[in-house]
């Protein structure tokens, strides 16, 4: 109707000018199309295209170096963007979209190249505080340090936590245990040996805010805990603000970071891993990880859960094939005691398991694809069992089996005890460093070899992650085995946890955490490895690092380009070699636009 039927000599002005525009935008495509498929021009953006992509790179090489030689200007490396402020570099949700999320692949930890990496220092977020103090801390946090409400929001009427004033405070309770943790674990202890010393290290998946880990400390019980990065926001950073130990972490395709029978006692509470899914295979590998004669604890669904009969039995029927002894159902609560010895297997059993082959490592876990097939209590050489194993706290010293496994192992252990005695003492009386007062909670050790460096702070308030790098030799089954915590890591990639989560850093010979193993030729920079130590300390915390005089002056030259202030000193007098050491500190800055 109307102009349609109109000749085109009595079509309006205003229509001509809407039709050839569109006629002439159509037509641009098309010419823009031929000419970038078949003519130099394509070639010629795309190449544009890659070198904008190489001067990124190059940018980031031209950093590095200007840094190393001490020429950067201004002198200190550029802070992040403000939206930056909870950055993990190898869990962040914009790269979860572009993976698969078969087994949870896209929640694990996924790096970018170091030269894809933004090369700048995190700022805190607007109104940061230094946090509270070591055992407050455990009941409150400042709001200001990690204003995010969801779980408060989402989960206050559990008891997990709630906004009060300036503080998120955490009455202790989660969603199995609204009434709290204390109470939880007085229901556990009626089949389990909590207290006594013979459970030490425990494993918390699926942790929430950590108050199960918080709560068993006072039972001499030492959790690591973890989750992913989730909906909820930073569970794991309020447990580490809290002083708890905790990383980032997800079951999902591969082997978690830790060495087989490392944990006495392993929970789960809501933790909605689906233990029985792909042939069980996540049941397999709490297996390789729970010590023979340990406790599994299952809390919530499938346990007795309304509609959940199948996936119920299932797990039952899971536990039976792996010899499990059922110990309690108590409500929603299942125990479980892990036999000592290889038991019933491999004899037949409905799920088809068997046992590894002997070639295969069971406590090599870094970047390890889940196996199907079960870790035998015999392929662990020297005896950790429960019972077998020294009780805590006698364990902390006296030599583990594993760590005879080693050439010269005893003494070399023996040696590394005494040798952290003596230098923790140095630390405390000549160079006054925090250890051992209510500044320091949080420590990680980022080449801890057999744990000594911890040890020797067993008497402090204190928690320490014992790092051991992936490329060297793999001792984190000595450490467990005496009684600490720690995880496997290669420190040419940035660390699971969230910014601002250590109160003090130490690491012994830093440059060989970026060498080829054997090899002088780096892998990576130190520049990169100091920012990211920079990203994981909080604001007026201490790093120290031991290594030769030449490079202990490289580090401050970096060191003064992330911020930190620095003081080099001597080694004890009782110690041989050429060591330096580096004590830095880390200042308090804000960005510019951020109110005092």
């Amino acid at each position: 109707m109307g102009h349609h039927n109109l000749p085109p000599s009595k079509r309006s002005p205003r229509q001509w000018r809407l039709l050839d525009l569109v006629t002439a935008f159509l037509f641009g495509i098309v010419i823009l199309f031929f000419l970038l498929v078949l003519t130099p021009l394509g070639d010629s953006l795309a190449a544009s295209g890659r070198q904008s992509l190489l001067l990124s790179s190059s940018d980031h090489a031209r950093l590095v170096v200007a840094v190393e030689s001490g020429k950067l200007h201004p002198h200190h490396i550029e802070p992040c963007p403000a939206d930056y402020v909870d950055h993990m570099p190898c869990e962040d949700p914009r790269r979860f979209s572009q993976l698969s999320r078969e087994m949870n692949f896209y929640r694990e930890r996924h790096c970018p190249l170091s030269e894809e990496s933004s090369l700048c220092l995190i700022p805190p977020p607007d109104g940061y505080k230094i946090p509270v103090q070591w055992p407050e801390s455990l009941d409150k946090i400042w709001h200001s340090n990690m204003p995010h409400n969801k779980i408060a929001d989402r989960k206050g009427h559990q008891g997990w936590m709630k906004s009060e004033g300036p503080y998120f405070v955490f009455p202790g309770g989660g969603t199995m245990f609204p009434d709290g943790a204390g109470h939880y674990i007085e229901k556990l202890k009626q089949y389990i040996p909590i207290t006594g010393g013979t459970l030490r290290t425990a494993l918390d998946m699926g942790c929430g805010v950590a108050s199960f880990g918080g709560s068993l400390l006072a039972e001499g019980i030492l959790t690591m805990s973890f989750a992913p990065r989730d909906s909820h926001k930073s569970q794991i950073y309020f447990a580490l603000e809290r002083g708890i130990p905790a990383f980032v972490a997800m079951l999902g395709t591969r082997r978690l970071p830790f060495p087989a029978f490392s944990f006495d006692f392993i929970h789960c509470s809501r933790c909605l891993i689906p233990f029985t899914a792909y042939n069980a295979t996540y049941f397999i590998e709490v297996d390789r990880l729970l010590r023979p004669g340990g406790y599994l604890v299952i809390s919530g669904p499938p346990v007795q859960w309304p509609k959940q009969d199948k996936e119920w039995a299932d797990l039952q029927a899971v536990a039976r094939a792996l010899c499990y002894d059922l110990i309690a159902v108590d409500g929603n609560t299942v125990i479980w005691k892990k036999p000592i010895g290889d038991s019933c297997l491999p004899n037949q059993n409905e799920f088809g398991f068997e046992l590894c082959d002997e070639s295969d490592d069971p406590s090599s876990a870094w970047y390890f694809k889940l196996k199907k097939c079960v870790t035998g209590a015999s392929f662990v050489r020297g005896d950790s069992a429960i019972g077998a194993i020294t009780k805590w706290p006698e364990r902390l010293t006296n030599a583990p089996a594993r760590a005879a496994l080693l050439k010269n192992g005893i003494d070399l252990f023996v040696a590394d005890t005494f040798r952290w005695e003596r230098r923790i003492a140095y630390y405390k009386t000549s160079l006054n460093l925090k250890l051992g007062t209510s500044s320091v909670r949080n420590v990680m050790d980022m080449n801890a070899l057999f744990g000594g460096f911890a040890a020797a702070l067993s008497s402090d308030s204190v928690w320490v992650m014992n790092v051991v790098p992936a490329r060297k030799p793999l001792t984190l089954d000595i450490i467990y085995d005496r009684g600490l915590i720690g995880v496997y890591h290669d420190w040419c990639e940035p660390f699971s946890t969230y910014p601002r989560t250590y109160d003090f850093i130490h690491v012994a010979g830093i440059e060989s955490l970026t060498k080829y193993t054997g090899s002088s030729k780096s892998r990576c920079s130190l520049v990169d490895l100091m920012v990211e130590m920079d990203r994981i300390l909080r604001p007026e915390g201490t790093v120290v690092v031991r290594d030769s005089p030449e490079v202990i002056d490289r580090i401050d030259r970096i060191a003064h380009a992330v911020r930190w202030s620095t003081s080099i000193h001597g080694q004890e007098p009782e110690s041989h070699g050429r060591e330096k050491i580096l004590v830095a500190n880390k200042i308090l800055w804000r960005l510019p636009s951020a109110s005092n």
